[in-house]
């Protein structure tokens, strides 16, 4: 019993030896690790690529809904006209079934442009966002690799944010970039 209590001890602290260099090691890893954040929000917000996106989503938003409205209008006129013929007894029946179908077929129809507005709006944004973040990642890329740091936050994602903010300088990356891709003919 004797040599087994000394065998279980003596595995007890291999085990505490083993998780104190596990701890240390990491400890170790983690300080050779250069962290840093930015503000993402911050960064479009400064970004002339992404105000100009904006503005030419809210255009094509706006376009859309004004599309929506004049078919939206005309098909309540058609309802009102038909419910007008109805009451004045002018329609037989085969002209009011008629009439009824070209209805449906009209609302039918705003509701999928409707879901078709919605579906070009989600492309043409993604289409619009594609370069805006790839030159935000461009961006990010060389300011971290400049300044040695191995992994970049997002500060918006994060409960307390310690360390280097680069968003300063992430813009400014961002500003020279832009500005050389505008001087660089295409």
């Amino acid at each position: 019993m004797n040599g087994e209590s000394r065998l279980i001890k003596q595995l007890r602290m291999k085990k505490v030896l083993l998780i104190a260099l596990v701890v240390i090691g990491a400890g170790f890893a983690s300080a050779q690790s250069k962290m840093a954040h930015l503000n993402s929000t911050e960064i479009m917000e400064a970004m002339p690529s992404y105000k100009d996106a904006v503005n030419k989503l809210q255009t094509f938003e706006k376009e859309g809904y004004e599309e929506l409205q004049a078919m939206k209008t005309d098909f309540d006129k058609a309802v009102q006209a038909y419910q007008a013929d109805v009451q004045s007894g002018n329609l037989t029946p085969v002209l009011q079934q008629s009439r009824e179908q070209r209805l449906a077929k009209k609302e039918q129809d705003l509701m999928e442009r409707q879901q078709s507005l919605q579906t070009e709006m989600q492309a043409y944004s993604q289409e619009l966002n594609k370069p805006i973040l790839e030159t935000v990642e461009k961006a990010v890329e060389i300011v971290s690799e400049r300044e040695g740091y191995e992994y970049v936050f997002d500060r918006t994602t994060l409960m307390i944010a310690n360390g280097p903010d680069i968003t300063e300088a992430v813009i400014t990356e961002i500003m020279r970039i832009e500005s050389e891709s505008a001087t660089t003919p295409e």
